[in-house]
């Protein structure tokens, strides 16, 4: 259900890459890495992260990330207030993949799908 308390996770990747550019209309997004390289955009502004990094990542501010170190990466992701984050999240990790492109899906959800993820090839 709705929330407003946070919602805080960790994502470990295995493979470089992220989810597609997109933008919260009630939640701000905050990210901070424990281990690996990130390549982050926010708005206009792109950055590569490390660990002990972190960006937020504003409502209504367009952004993307992705893995994109050699080896294993691991980001904690925070969202305030939680909102409709965590039934987004109950629903795209039953495929144990990055969530689909879907405008419906992300529409539902409070977001906002808005082109493909980082290239990081």
């Amino acid at each position: 259900q709705d929330s407003s308390g946070l919602l805080v996770l960790e994502n470990t990747f295995h493979a470089m890459g992220g989810p597609a550019r997109h933008l919260h209309h009630e939640q701000d997004e905050w990210f901070y890495v424990l281990e690996g390289e990130f390549l982050m955009e926010v708005g206009h502004e792109r950055m590569q992260l490390y660990p002990g990094d972190s960006l937020m990542a504003p409502r209504r501010v367009p952004h993307v990330w992705a893995s994109v170190g050699a080896g294993r990466g691991r980001i904690l992701v925070t969202f305030a207030p939680a909102g409709s984050m965590v039934a987004f999240f109950r629903e795209v990790t039953k495929a144990n993949a990055m969530p689909p492109q879907d405008p419906v899906l992300w529409r539902a959800h409070g977001m906002e799908l808005l082109g493909p993820p980082l290239s990081v090839a």
